[in-house]
C-alpha cells in the first residue's frame, strides 16, 4: 500500500517540475556565462588570436603583405583552438566538481536535453566570440596588410572566415563530449589538448621513417586540426571529405558523451 502511493508521488517529482528546453537553455546560458572561468578563456582565445594576427601582419608588411589577409585572420586558429577546446571541457566538468550536476538532472531528467543544451550554448558562445574576434582582428591589421581582404570574392574571404567560426565552435563541442565521456577536468582536458595539438605532432614524425610509414602521416589529415585547415584555406574548392572529418570529431565525443551521462549516476 505504500508502495504504490509513493509511486505516482515519485512520478509527479520527474514530470511536473521538468523544465522546458527553453528554460533550460536560459539556465544553462545564466551558468556558462556567469563563470569567470568562461569570460578568462574567451579573453585568452582573442588576446591570442588578435595579437598573433597583429605580429603575422607587422612581419609580412615589409614584404608586401605576403600572406594572403584572410589567412592573416585565420592563422591563429592553430593556438585558439586548444582554448576553445578546453572552455568546452571546464564548462562540464566543472558541474561534476562541484556537484551542480545533480541540481541540474533534478531540474530537467532527460539526460540527453541538458547535454544539448549546453553543447548549444556554448558553442553559439563561441561562435559570437570568434566573430566579434575577427571583425576586431581585421580592423586592426587592415593598415599593416599590403593588400585587404576582397569581399567580392567569397571563397578567399567570407567562406573561409565563416567556416573559421564554425570550427572554433567544433573544437569546443569536442571538448565538451569529453568533459561528459570523463567527468574529470584534467583528464578531459589531456585528451582534448592530445587530441588538438599532440596527436597532429605525433603522426608528423612518421614522415622520417620511411614511405613503409607514410600511411601513418596522411592519416594526420583525418584529424579535427587538418580537417579544419583545409575547410579555411581561401579558395578551397574540395570541402565535403574535411568537413565530413570535422563533423564525425564532433559527433563521437558528443555522442559517447550522452551514453556515459545516461548509463552513469551522477
Amino acid at each position: 500500500m505504500t508502495a504504490l502511493a509513493a509511486a505516482p508521488r515519485r512520478a509527479t517529482h520527474t514530470t511536473g517540475h521538468r523544465l522546458s528546453f527553453a528554460h533550460l537553455l536560459r539556465s544553462e546560458a545564466i551558468k556558462i556565462l556567469t563563470l569567470r572561468s568562461t569570460w578568462w578563456s574567451l579573453g585568452v582565445t582573442a588576446a591570442l588570436s588578435v595579437g598573433i594576427s597583429l605580429l603575422i601582419a607587422l612581419a609580412t608588411s615589409g614584404m608586401g603583405g605576403s600572406m594572403a589577409p584572410t589567412n592573416v585572420i585565420l592563422a591563429p586558429t592553430q593556438f585558439t583552438m586548444l582554448v576553445a577546446g578546453i572552455l568546452g571541457a571546464i564548462v562540464v566538468t566543472g558541474e561534476y566538481s562541484t556537484g551542480m550536476i545533480r541540481s541540474t538532472l533534478t531540474a530537467q531528467p532527460r539526460r540527453g536535453a541538458v547535454l544539448l543544451a549546453k553543447a548549444i550554448v556554448v558553442a553559439l558562445t563561441m561562435m559570437v566570440t570568434t566573430m566579434v574576434i575577427y571583425a576586431v582582428a581585421i580592423a586592426a591589421t587592415a593598415p599593416l596588410s599590403g593588400t585587404s581582404i576582397d569581399w567580392a570574392r567569397p571563397a578567399d574571404s567570407l567562406v573561409p572566415l565563416a567556416l573559421g567560426v564554425l570550427s572554433m565552435a567544433c573544437f569546443t563541442l569536442m571538448g565538451v563530449g569529453f568533459g561528459f565521456l570523463l567527468r574529470s577536468g584534467a583528464g578531459a582536458i589531456a585528451v582534448t589538448v592530445g587530441v588538438l595539438f599532440v596527436l597532429p605532432i605525433m603522426l608528423s614524425l612518421f614522415s622520417i621513417a620511411g614511405p613503409d610509414w607514410m600511411w601513418v602521416v596522411e592519416a594526420g589529415k583525418y584529424l579535427p586540426v587538418s580537417a579544419a585547415g583545409s575547410l579555411t584555406q581561401p579558395g578551397a574548392q574540395d570541402l565535403l571529405e574535411p568537413a565530413l572529418t570535422m563533423a564525425g570529431w564532433v559527433v563521437g565525443p558528443l555522442l559517447l558523451g550522452w551514453v556515459a551521462l545516461r548509463l552513469r549516476d551522477a
